[in-house]
């Protein structure tokens, strides 16, 4: 199991959180009200930085409610945080719809997994099995 601090940022918002105990993902919540114009990319506030241990990423990705019943996608799906980035976590919604979206504090805007990540090096090779 990995162990991940959250620094809240504002003292109301929510902490990533699974709404079932074998849920993949945490949901992400919004930390502000705003707008989400049609094709408009808009980068939401979560109100939380973290500290992932050595080894490790959160992949940030869209929630398939939003998208099937809003068209609302997270833009660079899936998107990475690297374990040694300490900024606010930002979810970078895209409207794919024709009408604005509106966000409001608290809404579940994406999903969050933790995942492991390989040391890796790359050799050239002149064949491959």
């Amino acid at each position: 199991m990995f162990i991940v601090k959250i620094k809240k940022l504002t003292e109301d918002c929510t902490i990533p959180q699974k709404a079932h105990i074998d849920d993949a993902a945490f949901d992400i919540y919004a930390a502000e009200n705003i707008i989400v114009e049609p094709q408009k990319p808009t980068p939401v506030s979560t109100g939380f930085c973290m500290e992932l241990p050595p080894q490790a990423e959160a992949q940030i990705r869209p929630r398939s409610g939003l998208a099937l019943k809003h068209s609302i996608t997270v833009l660079n799906t899936p998107g990475t945080v690297d374990a040694g980035y300490r900024g606010e976590v930002k979810v970078l919604l895209m409207n794919l719809g024709k009408e604005e979206f509106k966000v409001t504090k608290g809404m579940r805007i994406a999903q969050m997994v933790i995942a492991p990540v390989y040391p890796a090096e790359f050799v050239e090779a002149d064949e491959l099995s």
